[in-house]
């Protein structure tokens, strides 16, 4: 399959920086089979750094690779995706490791009712049922060297 990375520059060799940003799976590697989705972080990426040009580098992965990994796949937008999400964004250390994590990117239709859960204004259940109707893309967090080297670089793509 068809993995895109959206950025302000190439990136040949995927690396996984320790970000100051929390992030929805912590600190990884992201790409998503989205290309619309790699686009727009593409664009966000530049203009947040104000350097560069937003491109989308692409890569093929091999599913079958999956089997090599310890993964964690989250199917939609439920319990278990948010207080994952949410103990990321917390900063708070994952007990259980993995190589790879599959799941629904929080966007900015999705955030302030994160934040919200997190402020407490909403329970669970309701945090959950204002994501449920959201068309949310999908994320693929590389967070292991082990990982990263199931990507095997295509192509450019400038936008």
């Amino acid at each position: 399959m068809k993995l895109f990375h959206g950025s302000n520059v190439k990136v040949e060799k995927p690396e996984i920086l320790n970000s100051l940003r929390a992030l929805d799976f912590g600190a990884g590697f992201y790409t998503t089979s989205s290309y619309e989705q790699a686009s727009r972080w593409a664009k966000a990426v530049t203009k947040r750094r104000g350097t560069g040009a937003p491109t989308v580098t692409v890569y093929d992965f091999d599913e079958t690779a999956l089997s090599d990994l310890h993964v964690r796949k989250f199917e939609g937008t439920n319990g278990d995706w948010l207080d994952f999400v949410v103990a990321n964004r917390k900063m708070i250390p994952q007990t259980e490791l993995y190589d790879l994590v599959i799941g629904p990117v929080a966007n900015d239709s999705t955030l302030q009712v994160i934040d919200d859960y997190m402020d407490g204004k909403y329970t669970k259940e309701q945090a959950i049922g204002y994501l449920m109707p959201q068309k949310l893309t999908d994320q693929y967090c590389f967070l292991t060297d082990k990982a990263l080297k199931k990507l095997v670089l295509q192509e450019f793509k400038l936008i």
